[in-house]
């Protein structure tokens, strides 16, 4: 995409709705494979798609927003209408995608996602179907912020992970799957 080579990971039928997977600013695509997310959603009947961003995991640095990313590797592997996850810093580029891009977004899944407050006039914009996850303990994004989208956003849902911190989903993985394919077998 514009002179970069952009790394993915993919599985699944692509012809089943699809699970796109950004990651925080400390991991990368391999993180979902490694705590056994992608294979969670695959056997739950999702097609998956993880993306490393620029300067992250195998995707090299590139003056390319993440926005024009998601959406040329979309397009490149034919998903439409995709369940955005993401966490931390993916979760304020999956916020903002979202907003920019409704048509491209059946579904968001947030955890413990930056930048709520200075997206927060337009979050009531953000999907119906969205799922909101924090860490009880995140001291990286407030858990205000999770409260402060569930308010915003008409229908949502907050999960709160017990004594978990920022990462709550490496902390907490069976509850990190279990929560998000009830989630989204709802949507589906």
């Amino acid at each position: 995409m514009d002179g970069c080579a952009v790394n993915t990971l993919q599985g699944g039928d692509p012809a089943k709705p699809t699970m796109l997977f950004l990651h925080g600013k400390a991991f990368q695509a391999e993180t979902w494979q490694e705590l056994g997310t992608l294979q969670a959603a695959v056997d739950a009947g999702f097609s998956v798609l993880a993306i490393d961003l620029p300067g992250f995991g195998k995707t090299a640095e590139a003056a390319i927003s993440p926005a024009v990313i998601i959406s040329g590797v979309m397009a490149a592997t034919a998903h439409k209408d995709i369940i955005l996850i993401g966490p931390s810093m993916g979760g304020k580029i999956a916020l903002e995608f979202s907003l920019k891009n409704p048509d491209k977004v059946m579904a968001l899944v947030l955890v413990g996602a930056v930048g709520v407050q200075e997206n927060k006039d337009q979050l009531h914009e953000l999907p119906e179907s969205t799922l909101i996850i924090w860490g009880e303990n995140d001291q990286i994004s407030d858990p205000a912020n999770g409260t402060l989208l569930n308010e915003s956003v008409p229908d949502s849902q907050l999960v709160i992970f017990k004594g978990a911190k920022h990462p709550c989903y490496l902390e907490q993985p069976e509850l990190w799957h279990t929560t998000l394919l009830n989630f989204a077998k709802t949507i589906t």
